[in-house]
């Protein structure tokens, strides 16, 4: 089994509805180790020794968060400056995340059609994840394919329900190593992991 972290931030997650959705799904999951980012640190104090000590246990790590401006919430930002420390994570000597993996898991309102150079937001949502692609490169970690919800603010209730479904299922293959991880940064999208091959078949 893989050993799977996700970092979850959500400034404001009563006011959520697919992020709310998606805890629902997957609280409990044997396996998945969940660090709610601002529950632990509501004053943005992070315990830098503790989230490495975790990093350090996982194979997979997630970041998961709405697209806020085109990034990511402020305490993930946090977490990157004081976490990834030169000579721990990068540098000469910083060799504790070699060969992990790592990407972000993100819901945008918008539709996947504005994330384009004749769209909306003029580029896609790959070139906004730039930072955490590099971050990835400069840390000896794969950057995987990024999972990611568009649409949020035009789905009903069901199909919120549905893409939480789908999200366990795709945590449940990559903990069960029916994913060859090998693969995920050659995607468009974790989403497309669903429909990949099984490696136990």
């Amino acid at each position: 089994m893989a050993r799977v972290l996700i970092n979850f931030a959500h400034p404001a997650l009563e006011k959520s509805r697919m992020h709310a959705q998606l805890l629902t799904a997957i609280k409990g999951m044997p396996g998945i180790t969940f660090n709610d980012l601002y529950e632990q640190y509501p004053e943005m104090d992070i315990n830098i020794n503790r989230e490495q000590q975790l990093l350090e246990k996982h194979d997979i790590i997630l970041m998961q968060h709405p697209f806020y401006w085109y990034s990511a919430p402020a305490i993930v930002k946090q977490w990157l400056d004081l976490v990834l420390e030169h000579g721990w994570a990068y540098g000469h000597t910083g060799k504790a995340l070699k060969g992990k993996y790592f990407t972000n898991i993100i819901s945008a309102g918008g539709a996947e059609s504005g994330y384009h150079k004749e769209g909306k937001h003029q580029y896609s949502v790959h070139q906004f994840l730039i930072p955490f692609t590099q971050t990835a490169v400069l840390c000896n970690m794969h950057y995987a394919a990024p999972y990611v919800i568009y649409g949020v603010h035009r789905m009903d209730i069901a199909d919120i329900r549905e893409e939480a479904k789908r999200y366990r299922q795709t945590l449940e293959m990559l903990r069960d190593d029916k994913i060859d991880l090998s693969v995920l940064p050659q995607l468009t999208y974790m989403n497309e992991a669903l429909q990949l091959p099984s490696q136990t078949q």
